[in-house]
């Protein structure tokens, strides 16, 4: 297929998404996270322009991730931004000398929109969880085969973000997973987090097989791969956050 990063197609994509997922959009949802859980700490992956790390509200203390930020919002007082990848920010530092706490409370992945980088995200956020840590993901519905797919060739771009959770329904169910359908392409929330876990990094290979080539098709007609889904308003959200622990140990 050639590419189309026209407008007109963009504008098509987003009228789609808002008819699949109506309601509040993304943005909305993920500043009533924050409105609810009042993270001490806040990681972002993927700052773009700065529009959900600006989300924050102060005394949070917040990391930014992004090799190339174009930032457009402001930002937090108590940001770091660090300009690189996420693998080199996670091999290079600790949650001690970035949050100077021993665990993060809310994060979100929203980065390169691959499967197998996201996943690694994942992967490196969960050893600095603790005790009521949150890890959102970004892009977890797919509106359909072209703009969900691994190659970009529209504006309106999901990439294949969303083969994480088919992953962790399948591998992790000891972990607590709901999906807002929220517009443009859903929010997932994970919690239950095991720091000690090594079972993704142990068969990350064999997971990354398994997912890498899926396809839209093949994801619509297996609804196991999917994580339950909660209504996309203020109360239910705040009903499934609610059962979660307090963080405990995540305070600076």
């Amino acid at each position: 297929m050639l590419p189309d990063f026209s407008d007109e197609t963009r504008d098509r994509h987003l009228a789609a998404a808002r008819a699949c997922f109506p309601g509040p959009d993304y943005y909305t949802v993920l500043n009533w996270i924050h409105e609810i859980r009042r993270p001490a700490t806040y990681i972002d992956i993927g700052v773009r322009s700065g529009g959900s790390l600006s989300i924050a509200r102060p005394p949070t203390v917040c990391v930014g991730i992004d090799p190339n930020p174009a930032i457009a919002h402001p930002l937090p007082p108590a940001t770091t931004l660090y300009r690189m990848t996420s693998d080199r920010f996670f091999r290079e530092s600790s949650p001690e000398t970035v949050l100077g706490t021993s665990a993060f409370e809310l994060a979100l992945i929203d980065g390169l929109h691959l499967f197998e980088q996201a996943l690694r995200d994942f992967i490196h956020l969960e050893r600095w969880a603790g005790r009521g840590s949150l890890i959102l993901i970004h892009d977890c519905l797919p509106l359909d085969d072209v703009t969900s797919a691994r190659e970009r060739t529209t504006q309106f771009y999901s990439g294949d973000t969303w083969k994480v959770v088919a992953a962790l329904s399948q591998y992790r169910q000891d972990l607590k997973i709901a999906t807002v359908p929220t517009a443009p392409t859903g929010l997932c929330m994970v919690a239950n987090l095991d720091p000690k876990s090594n079972l993704l990094a142990d068969r990350v290979e064999e997971i990354t097989a398994r997912f890498a080539d899926m396809g839209w098709s093949e994801y619509c007609g297996h609804p196991e791969y999917s994580a339950p889904k909660i209504k996309n308003g203020r109360g239910a959200i705040r009903e499934w956050l609610d059962q979660l622990p307090d963080a405990e140990g995540g305070r600076p």
